[in-house]
């Protein structure tokens, strides 16, 4: 794995190749989109999806499709203080004999705050994900080294047959709107949630970051419903879920959109 003393130069040069040249940014982004170094450990059952849900707050999502156990927790630079939930990754191995070298992709659903996580970047897959990176027939032989150097590459999320999803928080109440976001294609992960009331002056008004994959609004008064919700992904794609809570709206409630990235 390279150092950061080794990075640092390489990332030096290129921002000031970007502000020299603006498309050599384009081509820094390429260059960090390649496969990089990795640790990867594994947890919970080995056929299972490391833990309930996590601490993007997925819970039982995690171990039906499209998800399908194939998840991790990821390190602090991979989680990002839940702002990293529901990107995807391509990982693989090669340097146990049980490694198939074949990539697979898994998504951010949890964190792994200390240990070997901190040994940055790493990756505490479940014991499904672990496992598929192996040989066929060789699954729980590679789950037997316990801890391994993979590579890893950040790929866009292609959750085929699933509808965009808000989870109404179950503390959500007239004057106070939470909501769980999943199975966003593209980036996976958000940089930002607005939410825009019905009626007469009606505005787009910023969410805040709760936890995990979760976002609030604290409108101090009644809402008016429905409520559209506009994403930003990390990148700085937008996406408007127009009047996708309705009127009549529940604490505990799964509502689908017709759209997605």
């Amino acid at each position: 794995m390279a150092s950061r003393f080794q990075i640092l130069p390489f990332i030096a040069i290129a921002v000031l190749a970007s502000l020299i040249h603006p498309c050599s940014s384009i081509e820094f982004h390429r260059k960090l989109s390649s496969w990089s170094d990795a640790g990867a450990t594994w947890y919970g059952a080995a056929n299972g999806a490391g833990s309930d849900g996590g601490a993007c707050g997925y819970k039982g999502a995690v171990y039906t499709p499209p998800f399908s156990s194939m998840i991790a927790a990821g390190g602090p630079s991979l989680y990002k203080s839940g702002m990293g939930c529901g990107s995807c990754y391509q990982v693989k191995c090669s340097g146990n004999a049980a490694c198939s070298s074949n990539p697979v992709t898994v998504v951010i659903t949890d964190e792994c705050p200390g240990g070997p996580c901190l040994n940055e970047p790493h990756f505490d897959l479940s014991g499904t994900a672990f496992g598929a990176m192996a040989n066929p027939g060789q699954a729980d032989q590679l789950r037997g080294a316990g801890a391994i150097q993979i590579q890893f590459t950040r790929v866009q999320c292609n959750w085929a047959g699933a509808k965009l999803t808000f989870v109404v928080d179950a503390g959500s109440n007239p004057q106070y709107f939470a909501v769980l976001v999943q199975y966003q294609n593209g980036d996976g992960d958000l940089s930002a949630v607005e939410l825009m009331q019905s009626g007469a002056g009606a505005a787009w008004a910023p969410m805040q970051h709760s936890w995990g994959a979760v976002w609030k609004f604290n409108a101090g008064s009644a809402l008016q419903a429905p409520l559209s919700l506009r994403l930003t992904s990390s990148s700085g794609n937008k996406l408007v879920a127009s009047n996708v809570i309705p009127a009549g709206w529940n604490a505990g409630t799964t509502y689908q959109s017709t759209v997605n990235y």
